[in-house]
């Protein structure tokens, strides 16, 4: 972490909160980086997470504004320090969790935005499915997280990494890792490296009845070990012989499991069931 930072985090008596997930990168070039991954041009970015206010600071060169969402309040002096003469920032003291669809909308003054985000293990899932179930969705999402967890967001059909977020992904949009980010460069060190990820909307499946395919992902994902024919039994109740010709229609085998199905297999059993 740069001295004048460290200095400001210093002065303030401010002390990291494993709570929330805490860890603060301030080397210019890889937030420069960060930026670009995300591809900020002249747009509405939606922040979740600021800290330190160094990554806004640089998603503030290129954006048209930047609404930084952040929980946790003692870092108010802070940020007044960081972003102090930057005037394309807006800091709201939210839980983005808790914050609506039409409220975030009202905020920022339009339903055309990105997202950028540093964001601790416990809230990536949930915090992606708020943004890609809710009722505007963001041009792209552009994500630090822990290595092990972006594996998981961008993973194929048939590893072990594959599973339900990789295909709720799937059905809005593509996810790309862009780099992986070393633990050294974050204060304080955590245990994992993380990497960026990005993920960019897409119109391809406009016309699918997406909360049907979620359903049946949902089913198919409910007990790991089990396989696909019995999950789905589990969940909607149908005959196996029915479920097994589904999926044998589609190609597979009757033992087959959830993570062998990519969205597109899962697009095709839903209408047929």
């Amino acid at each position: 972490m740069d001295n004048n930072t460290f200095g400001v985090l210093k002065d303030n008596n401010f002390r990291f909160k494993k709570a929330f997930g805490q860890n603060f990168i301030t080397d210019t070039n890889l937030l420069a980086a960060i930026v670009n991954d995300a591809n900020v041009e002249n747009d509405i970015v939606v922040e979740i997470g600021p800290g330190a206010g160094t990554l806004t600071k640089e998603i503030a060169k290129k954006a048209k504004h930047v609404y930084a969402f952040e929980i946790d309040k003692q870092l108010k002096v802070v940020l007044d320090n960081t972003l102090n003469g930057v005037e394309n920032v807006d800091v709201i003291f939210k839980d983005i969790q808790k914050v609506s669809d039409d409220e975030l909308v009202e905020t920022i003054g339009t339903k055309d935005y990105k997202i950028v985000a540093n964001l601790p293990y416990y809230i990536t899932t949930p915090i992606i499915m708020k943004f890609l179930e809710g009722s505007y969705l963001p041009k792209s999402i552009t994500i630090m997280v822990q290595k092990e967890v972006a594996e998981r967001l961008v993973a194929d059909a048939g590893t072990s990494e594959f599973g339900a977020i990789t295909l709720a992904i799937k059905l809005y949009g593509d996810a790309k890792i862009k780099r992986i980010v070393s633990r050294k460069m974050f204060t304080p060190s955590p245990n994992v490296d993380s990497a960026i990820v990005n993920i960019e909307i897409s119109n391809k499946y406009d016309d699918v009845d997406k909360e049907k395919v979620k359903k049946l992902i949902k089913a198919a994902f409910s007990m790991r070990r089990k396989t696909l024919v019995n999950n789905i039994s589990s969940v909607y109740k149908l005959e196996k012989e029915k479920i097994i010709s589904s999926i044998k229609t589609l190609g597979f085998e009757e033992k087959v499991r959830g993570e062998e199905l990519d969205i597109e297999d899962y697009i095709k059993l839903a209408n047929i069931i």
